[in-house]
């Protein structure tokens, strides 16, 4: 049971793991060892929200085929176990990604101080520049 939020959590039958050969070198053992773990986890058919489902399906992100499965390939470490923890937790904080909604932006004005400490400056800037041409008599 993988879980999302309070109210949110996914069974461990919606999450298919597999073992695979990691890529990459790493000597005699690579070659005989599974120990890369291949996470499918198919979006629609699961047991979501159907907010959740939206959002994650709206996600311009590779890692989503057009059929909605999301694929996760864990092989950082070298052992099977922290890298089917290692995908799970990929899983978890992609989800917990995508529901985040941003705040909108509102456009707000510059207050009058700001304005006039910024045209004084300006003004104090090209004083400075008119000051450093040639001094004729």
């Amino acid at each position: 049971m993988l879980i999302i939020s309070n109210a949110v959590s996914i069974p461990d039958d919606e999450i298919e793991l597999s073992a695979i050969r990691a890529q990459g070198s790493g000597g005699q053992n690579v070659n005989k060892v599974s120990s890369a773990i291949h996470l499918r986890f198919d979006i629609r058919a699961s047991s979501l929200p159907e907010f959740y489902k939206e959002r994650l399906l709206q996600l311009k992100d590779s890692r989503i085929s057009k059929e909605g499965v999301l694929i996760i390939k864990a092989q950082q470490f070298r052992t099977q176990e922290k890298n089917r923890e290692n995908a799970l937790q990929r899983l978890q904080e992609l989800i917990k990604a995508a529901v985040v909604v941003q705040k909108t932006r509102r456009a707000t004005k510059p207050s009058r101080s700001s304005q006039r400490k910024r045209m004084d400056s300006k003004t104090k800037h090209g004083k400075t520049k008119a000051l450093r041409g040639r001094v004729t008599d």
